[in-house]
């Protein structure tokens, strides 16, 4: 770990961005150029004191983990990110497989989503970032280890889910979920975490074991969702999906009909803000 060089690398790095560059208000004019400490450690979901250490050569390996997160908040290119891990002392993933890597023009579309919730989520369904309204709506979903960081997995494994969706919406779902990772699967099938989701997904779940021997594919590119939300109640929102190039990653904006009642309640989601879930597994 190149404490010295990683610090200096953090801090050019964050003095580069402006606030509107991450979607945020540029808040008057700034003595120093550039995004305050706080607000990086805010857009990477970890504590201000440790980024401040981080920026001052001192404090423990981060994780690679971590390092993903400070990536993302700091928009770096996909090299720099690589750059930052072995700064770290971690190895660059190979290019094989699925990156999880966010760029930043697809950052920048998540950004300019301020009204709706949208996500930006890998193939396999691993939440990688996520705008407010979404956090608000949904709960935040990049906290989960190990195979439930995948939200297929989750549907397939914690009641708790289930419980935010209408009984008569599962079986649809069910299959929705079964039949795009299917085709995500068919893309890159020597990827050995897909492979990893599969099996332990057949194990676990035998209603996903029924499902997947039945060998059906579509990619999910836009469906319906109905939602139960704890305080604005079960709201219905069209479900979008625009793909990378690759795509291995996909963008998901959550949108309500014009002049349905998802439309206002929506709006009142957005003045609660973030919705405090009770923990599930994971």
């Amino acid at each position: 770990m190149e404490r010295i060089e990683l610090a200096d690398f953090l801090r050019r790095r964050r003095a580069l961005l402006r606030p509107e560059d991450v979607g945020a208000p540029s808040g008057g004019r700034r003595r120093t150029p550039g995004l305050r400490r706080f607000e990086v450690a805010e857009l990477a979901g970890m504590s201000p004191d440790y980024y401040a250490r981080l920026e001052q050569g001192r404090g423990p390996q981060p994780s690679a983990e971590l390092l993903g997160a400070l990536a993302r908040a700091l928009r770096l290119t996909r090299d720099e990110r690589d750059h930052l891990l072995r700064l770290a002392g971690h190895h660059a993933p190979p290019l094989l497989g699925g990156d999880e890597h966010v760029g930043r023009g697809l950052l920048r579309m998540l950004d300019g989503l301020r009204d709706l919730p949208a996500l930006i989520a890998t193939d396999f369904n691993v939440v990688l970032a996520q705008n407010a309204m979404a956090d608000a709506l949904l709960g935040e979903q990049t906290r989960f280890r190990g195979l439930a960081r995948s939200c297929t997995y989750r549907w397939f494994t914690d009641p708790a889910i289930r419980a935010r969706h209408p009984a008569d919406d599962h079986a649809h779902e069910s299959r929705a979920q079964v039949d795009d990772l299917r085709a995500s699967l068919a893309l890159r099938p020597a990827d050995p975490a897909a492979r990893e989701l599969v099996r332990a997904l057949r194990a676990d779940s035998t209603e996903f074991a029924e499902l997947w021997d039945r060998h059906d594919v579509a990619v999910r590119r836009s469906d319906c969702k109905r939602i139960r939300h704890p305080e604005i109640g079960l709201v219905e929102l069209d479900f979008d999906v625009l793909a990378t190039a690759r795509q291995d990653q996909r963008l998901v904006v959550l949108t309500p009909a014009p002049g349905s009642a998802a439309v206002s309640r929506l709006e009142l989601l957005a003045v609660l803000g973030r919705e405090r879930f009770a923990p599930s597994g994971g």
